[in-house]
């Protein structure tokens, strides 16, 4: 492997340092602490609708999701959710709102964790029976604070939703649980604006050690919700703060968890699938770098071996992307193309001699392979 995807490179400039945090366990996946930064999502189907709320969930266990969170707004829901627990191997979050009852019926029927605010729940006695509920099924909690839904008190108190008014928020709500003795909670503190978010979340991180969940909330569609996912995610993730992270998009939460692994991927937190580096284009390409990109990307997903491919048009920039990637590719003048493996020139892909693509996924998979025996190995050796 290059050294570009070595997680112990000697490179402090490229280094995070993760804010300490105490490990919390949503179902089998660790959360805070040493544990990877893990990515989730929210189906967006009638929970009711057992087979499409299942087709879902595994589309996101396909895509890398690590946990995956269920709206339960009714009874039936929270009926429904046995079965879909039952069928899938990802971790279930109950999404709960002031409804009690539901929150208890959730960890009755296999909830990992039970996504609440303490301070809507109700009375002393509610809170008392859903923690208790928590306790008894092993189920973990998430407080979620929205600037969206603050108390009305803290808004008469502050004028507007405000980093202070948030915060105030989660620690109302991490007193209720922690007077009842549960400790097996993180924490999300999210909102619409980014600057809003990042100002929060870095107040909230000063003064709890809690895991955190991490996300930008309603960014928005596909592009631009991206876009602002990563500045104001990105910001925190870079500075360590984030244990867990949703990209909320309006777009298919398969669409989520991509985004999501591409944004600790660029900062080196986590690495799954072919990280494709590649050129905008320009007048010097010597092949359609824009279609080859899109094509790879496409046919590439089913690889979730960490690894690097360059993919540059020129000679300009190519070889030295080439030097710090797993496999590289460059074009060169005259229909003769460069491919570089672990940095090293290999061979010359020839006009006419194969398709880019296809050469160039054959190569990504042949890799991929040899990746995956080596770790193999080193695993039996240990």
């Amino acid at each position: 492997m290059s050294a570009n995807n070595d997680p112990s490179s000697h490179r402090p400039w490229r280094q995070v340092v993760r804010r300490p945090s105490r490990k919390i366990w949503v179902g089998n996946v660790p959360v805070g602490g040493d544990s990877p930064i893990t990515v989730q999502s929210m189906t967006n189907t009638d929970t009711r609708d057992v087979k499409a709320t299942v087709e879902q969930i595994q589309a996101m266990e396909r895509a890398g999701a690590d946990i995956v969170r269920v709206s339960c707004p009714d009874e039936e829901s929270s009926a429904a959710l046995k079965q879909i627990v039952k069928e899938c191997a990802l971790p279930i979050v109950a999404d709960i709102h002031f409804h009690y009852k539901r929150a208890i019926e959730s960890a009755e029927n296999g909830a990992a964790c039970l996504r609440i605010n303490p301070g809507n729940i109700g009375s002393e006695d509610r809170i008392r029976d859903v923690i208790k509920a928590a306790k008894d099924h092993n189920c973990s909690i998430r407080i979620g604070v929205n600037a969206g839904s603050l108390e009305r008190d803290l808004l008469e108190k502050y004028g507007e939703p405000c980093p202070d008014a948030m915060v105030e928020s989660a620690q109302r709500h991490i007193k209720i649980l922690e007077d009842h003795d549960f400790y097996n909670f993180k924490i999300s503190c999210k909102a619409s604006d980014v600057f809003l978010a990042v100002a929060a979340y870095m107040q909230l991180a000063s003064v709890c050690d809690y895991p955190l969940h991490v996300g930008v909330t309603e960014a928005g569609g596909l592009r631009s919700g991206t876009i602002k996912s990563s500045v104001g995610m990105g910001n925190l993730l870079w500075a360590g703060i984030g244990d867990t992270i949703r990209v909320s998009l309006s777009a298919d939460p398969v669409e989520e968890i991509k985004v999501g692994f591409d944004l600790l991927k660029s900062l080196g937190l986590r690495h799954r699938g072919v990280n494709v580096i590649s050129c905008p284009s320009c007048a010097r390409q010597n092949f359609n770098v824009i279609k080859t990109v899109e094509e790879l990307e496409k046919r590439l997903e089913h690889i979730t071996t960490p690894m690097t491919l360059s993919v540059i048009g020129c000679v300009v920039n190519g070889p030295g992307e080439a030097l710090m990637t797993d496999i590289g590719f460059t074009g060169g003048g005259r229909g003769t193309h460069q491919v570089y493996i672990g940095g090293e020139t290999a061979h010359r892909l020839m006009e006419g001699d194969a398709n880019i693509v296809d050469h160039l996924v054959k190569l990504v998979e042949e890799k991929a392979d040899q990746i995956a025996s080596q770790a193999t190995i080193n695993e039996d050796v240990a």
